[in-house]
């Protein structure tokens, strides 16, 4: 009952200045860990000040998940794919979770706050990088109509060992907010994912 009194006593809010800290430590723990972030280094909360300010509305958005009272126990985001103009209908998207969190549905409680955030916004792809094996993303952006789309085999190495990075994709209309379970997929005349590696623009 305690488990999941808590899941119900997090709220999914907008991202605040006052988050940084507990968004810095929720990915140290990861740089340190995990495949899941190519960074090796920690990263600490005021170099993060920058990253903040690139999440201040339009496509470009960060939600928390956070108790009334405590620091926020996890983060999804959109952010720009590429830099280049012709790319600016395609977000890029990430979600963590400070690992005891990990497994509680709060990963897809902030992917529907930040879809439907975005929802009225010119954006035609949401891509995730995932770097692999990692069943928990897949699965969690399987959930949510991501489809593997390409994959570069070895190209990140930490902790000991190489790891693939998966391209995955989701097609997003504008002024209709991404559900999860298949209810927006691709269209049929895009079933068939690319095989092979990714070119990059």
């Amino acid at each position: 009952m305690r488990l999941r009194r808590g899941v119900r006593d997090v709220r999914i809010r907008p991202g605040r200045l006052d988050d940084l800290e507990a968004i810095a430590g929720i990915y140290n723990h990861y740089v340190a860990t995990a495949g899941c972030t190519f960074e090796t280094r920690p990263v600490p909360a005021p170099e993060r000040r920058a990253w903040f300010d690139q999440h201040s509305g339009g496509a470009y958005r960060l939600w928390v998940a956070a108790p009334e009272e405590g620091p926020a126990v996890g983060w999804a985001e959109t952010g720009k794919f590429r830099p280049r103009p012709a790319y600016d209908t395609t977000v890029e998207v990430s979600v963590y979770l400070a690992p005891e969190w990990a497994g509680r549905g709060l990963g897809s409680r902030l992917y529907r706050a930040l879809f439907e955030s975005i929802a009225g916004e010119n954006l035609h792809r949401a891509l995730a990088v995932i770097a692999l094996p990692n069943p928990p993303s897949v699965a969690l952006h399987s959930r949510w109509g991501f489809r593997e789309v390409g994959r570069l085999p070895e190209v990140g190495w930490k902790l000991g060992r190489y790891w693939d990075v998966g391209l995955f994709a989701r097609p997003l209309e504008p002024g209709v907010a991404a559900r999860p379970e298949g209810e927006m997929l691709f269209s049929s005349r895009e079933s068939t994912p690319p095989q092979g590696e990714l070119g990059t623009g």
